[in-house]
C-alpha cells in the first residue's frame, strides 16, 4: 500500500509532513438544499457573546486550544468576517453547531468557502451539519458568489456524505487525493447500502 494511504488511518509519523486536507467543490449555487431546522433546534447568526460557545464547538472538531482571544484573532477581527455569515444551530438557546460563509481572500468574488464546520458530540447525527451548511450556501449565493468550496478530513465520513448530498464533489488538488477519495467514496457507499 502506498505510504500516504497508510497514514490516512494510522496518522503521520512524527518526521513526516502531514497530508493536505481533502477539498470539495460545488460548481454552482443553483438548486441549493432547503434550510430545514430539525425539531428542537433553532438557527441564527452570530451575536456578541457567542465567542466561547463557538470555541467549544470547534474544540477537537477543527483544531484545538480555542480561546475567545484566538476566535478574535482568527475570525472576528479578520476583515473578511461578517457576523451575519457565521451561523449557529441552537438547542435550548445554547449554540451546539456552527459553520461560516467565508471569503478565501479579500479579492475573491467567484468561489466562497464553507468554513469552520463543527457540532458538539451530543448533537451529532441530527442533521445540524446539513442545516448550518445549507445556511452558509444560501449566504454565499446572497453575497454574490457563483461556487462553493470546502476542506475536510478523511475520517469525517458523515460530514463528507452530507456534503455530497448537498451537491459538492471531490476536488483533486494533491497527488494523494484521487486514491483517498476512492477509498472514502467506497466506505460511504457501503454505509449507505447497510442503512
Amino acid at each position: 500500500m502506498i505510504n500516504w494511504l497508510k497514514r490516512i488511518f494510522s496518522g503521520p509519523e512524527p518526521a513526516e509532513e502531514p497530508l493536505p486536507q481533502l477539498e470539495m467543490l460545488r460548481d454552482h449555487l443553483d438548486d441549493l438544499p432547503e434550510i430545514q431546522v430539525p425539531d428542537g433546534y433553532e438557527l441564527r447568526s452570530y451575536q456578541p457573546g457567542d465567542d466561547q460557545a463557538w470555541c467549544d464547538i470547534m474544540e477537537g472538531n477543527v483544531g484545538r486550544n480555542w480561546t475567545a482571544e484566538l476566535f478574535e484573532q482568527k475570525m472576528s477581527s479578520d476583515p473578511r468576517f461578517s457576523p451575519d455569515a457565521l451561523f449557529f444551530a441552537l438547542h435550548e438557546e445554547l449554540p451546539v453547531a456552527s459553520a461560516c460563509a467565508w471569503r478565501p481572500s479579500p479579492e475573491e468574488e467567484v468561489v466562497g468557502d464553507v468554513h469552520m464546520v463543527g457540532a458538539l458530540d451530543d448533537h451529532r447525527g441530527k442533521g445540524l451539519g446539513h442545516l448550518v451548511n445549507s445556511a452558509v450556501l444560501h449566504k454565499l449565493k446572497e453575497q454574490g458568489f457563483q461556487k462553493a468550496h470546502l476542506k475536510t478530513d478523511d475520517w469525517r465520513l458523515a460530514a463528507i456524505n452530507s456534503y455530497l448530498k448537498a451537491g459538492f464533489e471531490p476536488l483533486n488538488t494533491h497527488i494523494s487525493h484521487a486514491e483517498r477519495w476512492d477509498l472514502i467514496l467506497e466506505k460511504i457507499s457501503e454505509y449507505e447500502k447497510n442503512r
